[in-house]
């Protein structure tokens, strides 16, 4: 097995006028953890409005691919979703892309996508997004929050990544978490 760097465990809520996105610090070569605070969630600026990102998978790929992102999101004008199509179809047939091995989570005020190098662009029919080793732990968390809390995105995304960091070997609590108010 071809040992790579991994970065996993992103989640995103939308809620009440606010969207915020998170991810864990952990970095892991193999079966070992050698970085506790990396940063896997970025913000895109554009004119027309923000959008907020995060990664999980290879983290040299995922980086490759928010630069790849980001000029998409500007070609076409801050369309979150043209720029998504057009990425996933840049991932999926060109013969470099298609080798990177990460997850993109993507959203803004609007709308939210999982971005996979298959060519997969998926828009869940909710307000949650997550992705990673520690996706499933930290969706369901948010679930529970958003039923049956009134906190904010930031305060979901935060206290579901923990739930999450203590269930997921690949997830720890050294958390980022972004916000669109």
């Amino acid at each position: 097995m071809e040992k790579i760097f991994r970065s996993t465990t992103i989640l995103g809520v939308r809620t009440r006028g606010t969207v915020a996105i998170g991810g864990d610090g952990q970095v892991t070569f193999g079966d070992m953890a050698l970085k506790q605070k990396a940063v896997k969630v970025r913000r895109f600026e554009q004119e027309t409005g923000e959008v907020l990102g995060g990664f999980a998978g290879a983290a040299a790929d995922a980086l490759t691919l928010f630069d790849k992102f980001e000029k998409k999101l500007d070609e076409f004008g801050g369309d979150l979703q043209r720029a998504v199509v057009e990425l996933a179809k840049d991932w999926r047939t060109d013969k470099y892309l298609r080798h990177l091995d990460a997850l993109l989570a993507l959203m803004d005020r609007k709308s939210s996508f999982i971005v996979s190098g298959d060519g997969n662009v998926i828009e869940p029919d909710g307000p949650i997004i997550a992705i990673g080793s520690g996706g499933g732990f930290a969706q369901s968390a948010a679930t529970a929050f958003l039923k049956s809390t009134k906190l904010p995105a930031q305060q979901i995304v935060e206290k579901a990544l923990k739930i999450a960091a203590d269930l997921c070997i690949y997830t720890n609590d050294s958390i980022t978490v972004l916000e669109l108010k």
